[in-house]
């Protein structure tokens, strides 16, 4: 089972959801608890909150959550810092709108009402998943949780081993299917914290859901393919020498075009390379920058490892190509869903934001003017996780049903 499919057990009360830019954590935190308003106990369900500041309130995280917490009575909490932060709720006045902050102090939290057994809090993770502990493997061997949201920080360069490895730790054995992970990774000019019930830093945080609570993911590549997929055919370390048997600028010139090729400055931040990601049934692929270019030689340097036998293909990275992904994916995200959503989680890269829609507020306005007004919390990261892979420059969407 894929988190693309809907699982059973839906419930139809909506997230509860508040945003603020309130300047100083208590005024903050005071804002939240009156948007996110009085919670009506459910007997045999249990809630999850999410909260997400910008770098500005890193240091008051836990203030933050501490008051939170005491307040609502909700216990379990995850989230994250970012350099912006993303929301979909009522603003002062009661009128719902899409929200992004960058550059202050700002926050969202969120409110999932879930069946009582539906999710576990995952403690940070450093190194290695034999750090789970006996009661969250005992949970995990009941439930199989086939999906689960996680935080992790970019400075353990472990993570990325550790995403991979959780999701097989969570592999359901009868059908042989790992599980599906999204997320994000902390931005921030200063600490890099998580929350996992409690702040945490330096690895990999989260919850996993089991399959009575219902959910549906896309992802955004943000990205518009310029020629085919090409062969790797000679390459060093992350230097493609040739493609299909042809020296690799050779090729790249063909596909970007006449204009382009005559003036290769102008490709830096525009063009990309992009790796086909192996037994993907959506077209998925994995962007990397291009690193330098080597006229003499025809050789290309991208941000990564290459491997003769790779796929590789060249995309053009644009607003009006972006806007165009964004709204397509969302519109075949609402396509799938049984019904409307509860609540959804954005995560989407730095790189995107103001700097790529020419506006704050303009890409997490693109998809409420497909969903609606659907409570949305979400934070702008330096990767995104979706089906287990890191990638950046995408932005991925989690509907809760």
């Amino acid at each position: 089972m894929s988190a693309s499919d809907p699982v059973s057990g839906p419930d139809p009360r909506p997230f509860r959801v508040a945003v603020t830019d309130s300047d100083g954590w208590a005024a903050a935190a005071k804002a939240l608890e009156t948007g996110l308003g009085e919670l009506e106990p459910s007997p045999g369900r249990q809630s999850l909150g999410w909260l997400y500041v910008t770098d500005a309130l890193a240091e008051d995280y836990g203030s933050i959550v501490s008051y939170l917490r005491q307040k609502t009575g909700v216990h379990h909490w995850i989230g994250s810092v970012g350099l912006g932060i993303a929301a979909i709720a009522p603003d002062g006045a009661g009128t719902w709108a899409a929200h992004e902050r960058f550059g202050r102090p700002a926050a969202v939290a969120m409110i999932a009402d879930l069946p009582r057994d539906g999710f576990r809090v995952l403690p940070r993770l450093g190194r290695d998943v034999d750090e789970i502990d006996g009661g969250m493997r005992r949970w995990m061997a009941t439930a199989t949780p086939p999906f689960g949201i996680v935080h992790g920080d970019p400075m353990n360069a472990a993570v990325p081993e550790l995403v991979e490895a959780l999701a097989q730790e969570m592999e359901n054995a009868q059908l042989e299917v790992p599980g599906f992970l999204v997320g994000g990774l902390t931005s921030s000019m200063g600490a890099h914290y998580q929350l996992a019930d409690e702040v945490v830093a330096g690895g990999l945080s989260g919850a996993l859901f089991a399959p009575s609570v219902e959910v549906a993911t896309g992802l955004s590549q943000g990205c518009l393919p310029l020629g085919p997929v090409h062969r790797v055919t000679d390459c060093m370390e992350n230097v493609v020498m040739t493609l299909d048997g042809v020296p690799a600028l050779n090729v790249f010139k063909d596909d970007i075009g006449e204009l382009l090729a005559r003036d290769l400055g102008r490709v830096a931040g525009y063009i990309h390379a992009a790796f086909p990601v192996a037994g993907s049934d959506t077209g998925d692929y994995v962007v990397r920058n291009l690193m330098a270019i080597d006229p003499e030689h025809g050789w290309l340097a991208v941000g990564g490892m290459v491997e003769t036998g790779d796929g590789v293909l060249f995309v053009r990275r644009d607003p009006a190509g972006a806007e165009a992904d964004l709204i397509a994916m969302v519109e075949g995200l609402k396509a799938r869903a049984p019904g409307p959503a509860r609540g959804a989680v954005y995560f989407s890269c730095v790189a995107r934001g103001p700097g790529m829609f020419g506006a704050e507020g303009r890409e997490t306005a693109l998809i409420r003017e497909v969903l609606g007004d659907v409570p949305l919390v979400g934070f702008f990261g330096q990767g995104e996780i979706s089906n287990t892979r890191l990638y950046g420059y995408t932005g991925v969407l989690t509907l809760f049903l």
